[in-house]
């Protein structure tokens, strides 16, 4: 009991300005209305996190601003969505984001591997650019028996790749696309890396775009667990070949590995509200609703995506690992131009 008040109590200081900012950033639409709060709330978070709210007491709450609000979020969203949009992906959908994803993982291990990264850290690169930012990379690192560095310096990487992605992708699918919906949601959906990014990205664009993008990056979330099982079967020693056949786990470590490889919380708590609004005659102020309160959450939780982002960190990881995930980066974009243009 004390200890859950005493997490409660570290949590609150980084919640309550993840929540000021998010007021702010609304507020400040009336008189920049174009540019919109989510990317306020991000470059205010930025901004004040480099600066006067540079402290490490509030990293537990804006690490949960992030997580916890972001997933309501997503759940909510499944009351806004119906069958009519989803039919919109459709199989080609799926394809794309399968053809997306694999070729992104292929492609972070081959640049890797080139210019000398070790292979776990390729791994996670791959995992990390193709499938959900961090929570890839923690759901594969302890499948591939990841060092703790390799598995910081991936999650930097990647995060500084997808903000890069999030402000660049919405500006490139408006001279592409004119911000045509299924396309420019295939283009940030199968790309920007962790679900937080992909929602602050889409919000740039328009409400039709940001609900279709969340189905393309639920599609990718899904596919984890796919691809934790498949990099548990490589062999990751320097040595010896990738494919080559690795050592029999023990009991307890085949375990530890499958308890990672579940189906998230969230994504069950969307498709359980999306069947019930597709199937259900629900009331309009409880849609309406769902709406209001998914759109607050989602700007809290950027504004501590914001906050979270460190000028230092960048720095720190050299321009060598910098170069590796700007290739990644642009490789991404470059192919989902070239799927998209071929698939839809």
């Amino acid at each position: 009991m004390y200890t859950q008040m005493k997490n409660n109590r570290s949590i609150l200081p980084g919640l309550m300005i993840s929540i000021i900012i998010s007021f702010i950033s609304q507020y400040l639409t009336h008189f920049i209305p174009n540019i919109g709060a989510a990317l306020i709330a991000i470059f205010l978070g930025i901004l004040l996190g480099n600066t006067f709210l540079n402290k490490p007491y509030l990293k537990s709450g804006t690490k949960f601003s992030e997580k916890a609000l972001l997933e309501w979020s997503i759940v909510l969203n499944g009351m806004i969505l119906d069958f009519q949009i989803i039919k919109q992906v459709g199989s080609i959908g799926f394809i794309f984001v399968i053809l997306q994803m694999v070729l992104t993982i292929l492609f972070a291990y081959w640049i890797g591997r080139t210019m000398k990264f070790n292979k776990k850290m390729s791994l996670l690169m791959g995992a990390g650019n193709a499938v959900c930012g961090s929570s890839a990379i923690g759901t594969v690192s302890p499948v591939i028996e990841a060092d703790k560095k390799d598995k910081a310096m991936s999650i930097t990487i990647v995060n500084v790749i997808g903000t890069i992605l999030m402000v660049l992708l919405p500006i490139l699918s408006s001279v592409l696309y004119q911000n045509e919906v299924v396309q420019t949601s295939a283009l940030i959906g199968g790309t920007v890396q962790s679900i937080g990014q992909v929602v602050a990205s889409a919000k740039l664009v328009s409400v039709d775009v940001t609900n279709l993008s969340i189905v393309f990056k639920l599609m990718r979330v899904l596919l984890i667990v796919g691809v934790a099982l498949c990099f548990s079967k490589l062999n990751t020693k320097e040595e010896e070949s990738l494919f080559s056949k690795t050592a029999t786990s023990s009991t307890s470590e085949v375990k530890k590995n499958s308890s990672l490889m579940t189906v998230p919380w969230f994504i069950i708590g969307f498709f359980i509200l999306f069947m019930l609004r597709s199937f259900l005659p629900l009331p309009s102020l409880m849609i309406h609703s769902s709406e209001v309160i998914s759109n607050q959450f989602e700007i809290t939780a950027l504004a501590a995506i914001g906050l979270q982002v460190k000028f230092s960190d960048i720095l720190k990881e050299g321009p060598r690992t910098m170069l590796y995930g700007l290739l990644i980066g642009f490789f991404q974009i470059v192919l989902a131009v070239v799927l998209i243009t071929w698939m839809f």
